[in-house]
């Protein structure tokens, strides 16, 4: 996302005439300096740190289980029928999956964790983004950053976008 807002901010600054772009007028925020501060944040977060942690108790168990059984299962596995090795072992990969299963379902790239930050987090990450848009209205900003992490930009003035235009331009390109 970072080098595809940099290329969008370098764009606009070649295009822009040199006029306009000294009388845009940019400011920055750090929303992770607001979350930080914020009520509403906090409880959001505080959520979400006691259901990781419920999951991640839940995990701890499953992986001493495992370790328990992989440990009753190293002691004998020298006296064990073939059989009942291979019985010991399929347990063992069945639980390992459940583990990874688990985890994946909790902490994965789409898992609860994410849906339950985007659950709790989107409406204050929302107000703060109403609340910086009307300040950059009121005020008359063209550009507002956001320099909590990765350099985003959060709000443009619409006299700004090129879209349309390098539309136009890309239809007529080599033609």
């Amino acid at each position: 996302m970072k080098p595809v807002v940099l290329f969008a901010a370098v764009l606009l600054a070649a295009a822009a005439p040199r006029a306009a772009l000294a009388q845009a007028k940019i400011g920055w925020v750090n929303s992770g300096a607001i979350m930080d501060k914020l009520p509403e944040a906090q409880d959001a977060q505080r959520q979400i740190d006691n259901t990781v942690a419920q999951w991640q108790a839940e995990l701890a168990k499953m992986q001493n289980e495992w370790q328990q059984k992989y440990e009753e299962y190293d002691k004998k596995k020298l006296i064990l029928t073939d059989q009942l090795r291979a019985v010991a072992e399929k347990e063992l990969q069945d639980l390992d999956k459940k583990i990874a299963d688990y985890r994946n379902k909790k902490f994965g790239q789409n898992g609860e964790l994410f849906q339950k930050q985007n659950e709790l987090m989107k409406p204050v990450q929302n107000k703060i983004f109403k609340v910086i848009s009307d300040i950059a209205k009121e005020d008359s900003y063209d550009y507002v950053f956001d320099k909590s992490g990765d350099i985003l930009l959060i709000y443009t003035n619409d006299k700004f976008d090129l879209t349309a235009k390098v539309f136009e331009r890309m239809n007529t390109f080599n033609k």
